[in-house]
């Protein structure tokens, strides 16, 4: 596999790839292959490895953007921290919610024990999280949902649709049955960036999404 072929997005500081799913973007500690070991074949021209600036789970695709400069990542970074990074996610779910959209209010924790070990739960005094989702298709009683995160919480989408719609993301592996893989995407990202250009990548769905009947998005109205 060659990450220089899932760019979405390059310019002198930014680079946006479509992340393939089941790559971990730190390196795991059973020592299998992460978005570490390809960082050197995507430097394009420069001396210095690019870093990502955010973190995907290890089973959700697409848009990761990685810095090309310590000074871009800071600049990045301090752009997730303040909420100014749109970024949309696509998901089949293993039902249809009753309502077309909606938005999730609810805040986050971490619990875990010896038998099943570490996971995000729903937790009154945890960290605030909210989501807003649509509903952008349907096919044989599961939902393809659009989710646009508004906070950044570990598991976030994951929770919220599993304990906040009742409906785990299909293949979820902790939150659900996970019986193939996870359908979860992290279809497109926009960073502004002032004066300059913004930063704006979308990733195409993978061949997951139509094997479960989901081949393409539906065009929008208007």
């Amino acid at each position: 596999m060659l990450l220089s072929d899932h760019v979405l997005f390059l310019d002198g500081e930014a680079l946006v790839i479509d992340k393939p799913a089941g790559l971990p973007v730190d390196a795991p500690r059973d020592g299998s292959l992460s978005v570490e070991n390809y960082l050197a074949s995507l430097t394009f021209g420069f001396q210095r490895w690019p870093l990502p600036v955010h973190r995907l789970d290890r089973d959700t695709s697409g848009c990761l953007l990685l810095a090309r400069n310590p000074k871009a990542h800071k600049k990045f970074a301090a752009a997730f921290e303040a909420g100014e990074v749109e970024k949309t996610y696509l998901a089949v779910l293993d039902g249809i919610p009753a309502a077309p959209s909606g938005v999730i209010d609810m805040a986050l924790g971490k619990t875990s024990t010896a038998q099943s070990g570490w996971r995000m739960v729903a937790d009154p005094k945890g960290k605030a999280a909210i989501t807003n989702w649509d509903i952008v298709a349907t096919y044989e009683g599961r939902a393809l949902v659009r989710f646009c995160p508004k906070t950044g919480r570990t598991h976030q989408l994951r929770v919220h649709a599993a304990t906040g719609l009742g409906l785990p993301i299909s293949g979820d592996p902790v939150y659900g049955a996970g019986k193939g893989p996870m359908l979860l995407h992290a279809h497109s990202l926009r960073l502004p960036r002032g004066a300059k250009p913004p930063i704006v990548a979308e990733a195409p769905l993978p061949a997951s999404f139509a094997t479960a009947g989901f081949a393409a998005l539906p065009p929008q109205n208007g």
